[in-house]
């Protein structure tokens, strides 16, 4: 099944939000799939379990509700967003095994650079050591298989970083939101907010971490490892 890949560059957020919502719900089944690529002006969303008490102190930058799962997030340049725009029953997907391709794009994306990207159980995204961002050991708080009908385990951030967040809607099937990977930004706006709810979880890009590379290296690479994944 094919995807069409298109670089929007850098665009607002709720324009892009009316479109890519009005392309998942109204096309019809079996019709054209896309992954959108872009840069956001800075912009605070707010998903729908979103507490006005996670918006600290948004000052300046917007607030837009959203229809995504998930807390409060930042979107500003130097983080690349993808918005993958496909039929989930058409692949074959169920929503956790789409979430677990999303996050495996990101981790694959971020081992050009070196960098290990780890999954925290229980919260969905991106994550790495903070102490050793290039180090392959497991995490102790990386999922781990349950019994079932056991809860997941409260998210431990202990000496971690989130370089990556995640959110999705998905309506008659058909998915759009997706995922935001910080490459080179101004982190300040994270202090405005408990990233997806969380009070005192630290957000990094790869210019943290002494990574040096583009926007357009990032998003073309992360662009190429979400079609191999979405296609499989």
């Amino acid at each position: 099944m094919t995807l069409e890949v298109r670089f929007l560059g850098r665009v607002d957020y709720a324009p892009t939000f009316a479109t890519m919502k009005e392309f998942a719900t109204r096309r019809p089944s079996g019709g054209r799939e896309q992954l959108w690529i872009c840069e956001h002006l800075p912009v605070f969303t707010l998903g729908l379990a979103g507490r006005p008490e996670h918006l600290l102190a948004p000052g300046d930058i917007p607030v837009v509700p959203t229809d995504r799962g998930g807390q409060v997030t930042y979107h500003g340049p130097g983080q690349v967003v993808a918005y993958p725009l496909i039929d989930l029953a058409a692949r074959g997907y169920f929503v956790k095994e789409y979430v677990h391709r999303l996050e495996e794009a990101v981790i694959r994306t971020l081992a050009q650079w070196g960098v290990t990207g780890h999954r925290v159980a229980g919260a969905p995204g991106i994550y790495v050591r903070l102490a050793d961002p290039f180090g392959h050991a497991p995490l102790a708080q990386r999922p781990q298989r349950r019994a079932a009908g056991e809860p997941a385990p409260p998210p431990d951030f202990a000496g971690l970083g989130k370089i990556a967040a995640l959110g999705i809607k998905v309506s008659n099937h058909r998915s759009y939101h997706g995922v935001a990977l910080n490459v080179a930004m101004d982190l300040s706006p994270f202090d405005r907010i408990n990233p997806c709810g969380y009070a005192g979880l630290r957000t990094v890009d790869l210019r943290t971490l002494g990574v040096t590379a583009t926007w357009d290296e990032v998003a073309h690479a992360l662009a190429t490892h979400l079609e191999r994944l979405l296609q499989a």
